[in-house]
């Protein structure tokens, strides 16, 4: 008895919407030729990916995992070799590795079928995306449902600190009278007849009010 487990094995992971039986998952599983990629960052590429797992072998194709609605990468992705071998080596060689800066896991897959490339979250993501409460820079910062907590109170607070300036401070209504009577008189003298500033400035004048005292004893 070994006492090194094979990495070449699959997880106990089934696909929930599998059509099939135990029995066929495992009859499949042990023939395939494609692996399931998870925890992949949104901005790693498609040639990113042929780079890293065609060390492993020829290549067949490679099925990017999309958003449902926003059709961009949401972290996962579909390798199909041509040879089942290849699989397998990936599966002990690869599977574990970084890529992006992230931890990559492989498994085997029963094989891809049109419409498995789009995420089953509720918001077009994948399921695990819409539940992380924690920030990850690689797959979008916060998870769907604490980013909407986010912005939900980010608006409570901006609403609060609205409110809060719409208040009107103790004395605000004198100092505004006193203001717009400053600026009505500013606007009268403004409307003034040059002539009538000019005679208002030398009546003022003690100078002027001296001549005309003394055209007066004449």
């Amino acid at each position: 008895m070994s006492l090194v487990h094979s990495l070449a094995v699959p997880s106990s992971y089934k696909d929930q919407q599998y059509q099939g039986n135990q029995n066929q998952l495992s009859d499949e599983l042990s023939s395939t030729t494609t692996l399931y990629v998870g925890n992949l960052s949104f901005y790693t590429t498609e040639e990113q990916l042929y780079e890293l797992f065609s060390k492993a072998g020829e290549i067949k194709r490679i099925i990017m995992g999309l958003d449902r609605n926003q059709k961009t990468p949401c972290g996962f992705c579909f390798v199909e070799y041509y040879h089942r071998v290849d699989a397998l080596d990936c599966m002990k060689y690869v599977n574990g590795t970084k890529l992006d800066e992230r931890v990559i896991r492989c498994d085997l897959d029963p094989g891809f079928k049109e419409g498995r490339q789009y995420g089953r979250g509720r918001n077009g993501g994948q399921v695990r995306d819409e539940y992380r409460e924690e920030y990850d820079a690689g797959r979008g910062g916060w998870g769907h449902r604490t980013r909407v907590e986010m912005e939900r109170q980010r608006a409570r607070e901006q609403q609060q600190n609205y409110e809060a300036i719409q208040e009107v401070p103790a004395g605000a209504g004198e100092y505004k009278s006193n203001a717009a009577t400053a600026a009505n008189r500013k606007r009268t003298m403004s409307d003034e007849q040059p002539e009538d500033r000019k005679r208002q400035k030398e009546q003022q004048n003690p100078r002027f009010r001296e001549n005309d005292d003394e055209e007066d004893d004449e």
